[in-house]
């Protein structure tokens, strides 16, 4: 009966890390750039788009494609970097549970 008693100290331990995890996600700010630094593009820490910059020299109608590929580009760059984030927050907040190996949280 005392290892029940000291999961669910543990399941409730985990669950206000998560909240406080989230909390921390949903104040993170990334940014994601290509054509160094011509165009920068800001995510939050739960993917959504906070905003666009894009240097003038790149408005030009006969490089609209290049343009396209460049906001690509840093939105994957920025996207990369919010998943990176929340690897690493969320390996702080198992970090000590005793999972199967091989098993990742959530699941």
């Amino acid at each position: 009966m005392k290892d029940i008693m000291g999961m669910m100290k543990a399941a409730g331990e985990m669950k206000g890390k998560m909240e406080a995890m989230q909390a921390d996600l949903a104040n993170l700010v990334v940014l994601g750039q290509s054509a160094g630094g011509m165009v920068t593009v800001t995510l939050s820490g739960k993917g959504d788009m906070r905003g666009l910059k894009i240097d003038p020299s790149l408005l030009k109608p006969e490089d609209a494609e290049m343009l396209e590929d460049l906001l690509i580009a840093a939105h994957n760059d920025a996207k990369a970097k919010v998943e990176y984030e929340t690897q690493a927050k969320m390996s702080e907040v198992t970090a000590g549970l005793p999972l199967p190996p091989g098993m990742k949280f959530p699941f």
